[in-house]
């Protein structure tokens, strides 16, 4: 069984403005602890710089799981 309750592969989604909606369901699925994971073709730092902040507050922390250069992965945890 996967430690994450969540898995959003953001190179299939399409098309592109429900990437984000994608990802920000996925996040509020989760309850506190959970974790969900997101792969994408390019880093994930603008969705943590100013997406999430702006809609989940103090709500989550994320790591780098794989820093491409093809593939990058992170993990998002519900805090």
């Amino acid at each position: 069984m996967s430690e994450y309750k969540g898995r959003v592969d953001i190179r299939e989604i399409m098309p592109h403005q429900d990437k984000y909606p994608t990802v920000k369901e996925t996040f509020e699925s989760l309850n506190i602890g959970e974790k969900m994971e997101l792969l994408n073709d390019h880093d994930f730092k603008p969705i943590f710089t100013y997406k999430f902040p702006e809609d989940f507050p103090d709500q989550y922390e994320w790591n780098y799981l794989e820093q491409g250069p093809d593939v990058w992965r992170v993990e998002v945890i519900k805090v």
